[in-house]
């Protein structure tokens, strides 16, 4: 006789084993070789709420001065941290993929999707791979500089979008990623979020400058959202970008306003009060440059220090499930 609990357990447990390794579905690494700048951006229709993920731009690492990887659909961190040594050993794009298909840490590399992009001296390389048995629409573009790839997608005009998006783009380079990003900004671009009204549920873009310390690049966004909010992770990326960088030469755009929110006294002398309709938002403050100085989360009512400041201009970057937002700080 079969046991029903146990049955409804396994699958329960499956579900939630290919929630977890089933990712991602499109992203984009790049790399600048007169500037040195490495970066890697992505989306996918994923509820990290629902996972033991603390990041959410876990798919991409960069490796300033060398390259950014990217590794998705079914990810496993040991495939990624394998990766990171070959490049960190010198491998090129090719190679490092090539020895991935041959050293699947499951033998399954038909499962994996993978965009390296690096430099090499003076020069860019970049490669992808995109295995048989990833879910359809699945595809990768590769240029000289940069590699685009995606699976579970509504379909190749997805990654056509990207690329255009990212050819097109004026500005550094995390000004071309998170254009690409809008390339992919249309419903159901991950076609799991079609009946959500979305093209994903999270969001990231990130870069590193060559003098940057591994893991810890000097720009980085992101956002994640919870399934059957209806929330466009792309667009939200979209606000915080804007308001910690100014890609067109014409200064920030102006700040995006709560009315759930009160920051006062704004201006302050050194302390800010920040009350918030719900706890679990997270903040960062930045400076006009858009370098972050402070981060942590509101609990309701709270306060931020900012006395150990110069006088100037900040912005406060907010974020919580209802959306995200950004205020203009004036130190007195």
């Amino acid at each position: 006789m079969v046991d029903v609990k146990f049955l409804l357990t396994a699958l329960l447990l499956m579900s939630i084993q290919w929630k977890m390794f089933a990712q991602d579905t499109f992203s984009i690494v790049a790399v600048d070789s007169v500037t040195g700048e490495v970066g890697s951006a992505g989306a996918s229709c994923v509820d990290l709420f629902n996972t033991s993920l603390s990041n959410d731009d876990f798919l991409g690492v960069l490796l300033p001065g060398k390259g950014a990887i990217n590794t998705q659909a079914y990810y496993l961190p040991a495939n990624q941290d394998n990766a990171t040594a070959r490049m960190n050993a010198g491998d090129s794009p090719e190679q490092i993929i090539e020895w991935l298909r041959q050293n699947d840490v499951e033998g399954r590399p038909e499962r994996r999707q993978y965009g390296i992009a690096a430099l090499d001296g003076g020069s860019a390389r970049a490669a992808a791979f995109t295995g048989s048995s990833t879910d359809d629409h699945k595809g990768h573009l590769v240029g000289t500089h940069y590699a685009i790839q995606g699976n579970i997608l509504l379909g190749q005009q997805v990654l056509d979008s990207m690329e255009s998006r990212f050819l097109a783009a004026k500005g550094d380079l995390a000004c071309r990623l998170m254009a690409a990003l809008q390339g992919a900004n249309v419903v159901g671009a991950d076609s799991r979020c079609a009946s959500n009204g979305t093209s994903s549920l999270f969001a990231f873009v990130k870069v590193a400058q060559r003098e940057d310390e591994a893991d810890n690049p000097s720009f980085v966004l992101s956002v994640r959202t919870r399934d059957n909010s209806r929330i466009e992770p792309i667009d939200s990326l979209q606000t915080l970008f804007d308001a910690a960088k100014g890609c067109w030469g014409l200064g920030y755009p102006l700040p995006v306003h709560s009315e759930r929110m009160r920051i006062f006294p704004n201006p302050t002398n050194g302390i800010l009060h920040i009350s918030s309709p719900a706890s679990g938002t997270k903040y960062r403050l930045l400076n006009w440059q858009g370098t972050p100085l402070l981060s942590g989360t509101l609990e309701n009512d709270h306060s931020i220090e900012l006395t150990a400041l110069p006088g100037g201009i900040y912005l406060l970057l907010m974020q919580n499930e209802e959306g995200v937002y950004a205020e203009k700080v004036i130190l007195e």
